[in-house]
């Protein structure tokens, strides 16, 4: 089975790597997709830059991804401007240089857990950035007016308590 094609595609030749950090600016078609993509309101920019360094066993990809991005809200369901500053540390490891064979038993070091790994002469940064913006979105978010979308429908916010009984209590508190 394979996978459907990334909104995001910037094939890297392996070997050699590029000398200079490698810029991933999205276009607005780009954005447009992964806005779909991820349940957005809209991605209005998304730069990474990304330095890659040949390691023994994989590529190292270390960088910064910084995007606009237009969210809704877990309560209100309205959009909101989200700004994302994430650290990128990525590794791409060739299929034919991971160890594992079907019920052998690995270890993973700290460094294996964004172990990508890639077929061929060429991987994809770009679909390594799309899934790090993915990640980096916090699907509990909420926007300005959450408390008043959550008193709107009579939901009470932890801690907070309206009725009678809320008002004597707050009157023994402050004797």
């Amino acid at each position: 089975m394979s996978l459907p094609p990334s909104e995001l595609t910037r094939m890297i030749k392996a070997r050699p790597l590029p000398g200079e950090p490698v810029v991933i600016e999205a276009s607005a078609e780009e954005r447009a997709a992964l806005a779909a993509r991820f349940g957005l309101g809209a991605v209005e920019s998304l730069r990474a830059e990304v330095a890659l360094e040949q390691k023994p066993r994989a590529i190292r990809a270390t960088g910064r991804l910084r995007a606009a991005i237009m969210q809704p809200c877990a309560i209100s369901a309205e959009d909101f401007p989200v700004t994302i500053d994430e650290p990128l540390d990525l590794r791409f490891v060739e299929d034919n240089a991971r160890p594992a064979a079907e019920g052998d038993e690995i270890e993973l070091e700290a460094d294996d857990c964004d172990e990508i790994g890639y077929s061929g002469e060429m991987f994809d940064l770009g679909e390594a950035v799309a899934q790090t913006l993915g990640l980096a979105i916090d699907p509990y978010a909420e926007g300005p007016n959450a408390d008043a979308a959550r008193k709107a429908a009579g939901i009470v916010a932890e801690g907070e308590q309206d009725g009678p009984m809320a008002a004597m209590l707050a009157a023994l508190r402050k004797d």
